[in-house]
């Protein structure tokens, strides 16, 4: 789920809605399956973070706060397994845009008031949404067969993990560079 806005524009009660869904849903999951699992041979916890648990862009505070705890959670659990040579294996998949109806399907904060603003951040995920469902699940089922740790969906996602590890505190001023540039169709 979703939720659009600035971290003012968002009540607490729409923060814990988001929590419980995006990052408690996680978590409660890969409680309830993981003991299962490890009496398997071999199995795959596959949790699904985001392109925001990697980098944080305004008026996503809720979201990206929320997919950041879903990679910390997973990255923590992955190590405690391999520690306790676990046959469970665990990957983390952060999307970039994926063509979903996740942008129009969201929500927004108590204090979003402009129809227009919303109208336009979903008209530019949707501009920016390249990767297919398809392909986003081939490239996981790809990255589960090579046990990758981190599973970055789409050529969007990839540049934005470089970018941030290039540019650990400074990401953001050529991020919004270039997504002015794609907005005015340069």
């Amino acid at each position: 789920m979703a939720l659009l806005g600035q971290f003012e524009e968002i009540d607490q009660a729409q923060m814990d809605w988001l929590f419980d869904i995006n990052f408690w849903g996680v978590v409660h999951g890969t409680r309830a399956f993981l003991p299962h699992l490890k009496t398997r041979p071999e199995a795959h916890i596959v949790n699904v973070s985001s392109i925001f648990g990697i980098i944080a862009p305004p008026g996503q505070s809720a979201y990206a706060a929320a997919k950041f705890a879903v990679r910390g959670f997973s990255e923590s659990v992955r190590h405690e397994l391999a520690v306790a040579g676990s046959p469970v294996r665990l990957s983390v998949v952060h999307p970039g845009g994926v063509a979903t109806s996740i942008a129009r399907s969201s929500r927004t904060g108590i204090g979003v008031t402009d129809n227009a603003r919303r109208a336009q951040m979903i008209d530019r995920f949707e501009a920016a949404a390249r990767t297919t469902p398809k392909d986003a699940a081939l490239r996981i089922i790809k990255g589960i067969e090579r046990n990758e740790p981190r599973i970055l969906i789409g050529n969007d996602a990839r540049f934005m993990d470089i970018l941030q590890r290039f540019r650990p505190g400074t990401y953001w001023a050529p991020l919004q560079r270039k997504l002015e540039k794609m907005a005015k169709g340069k």
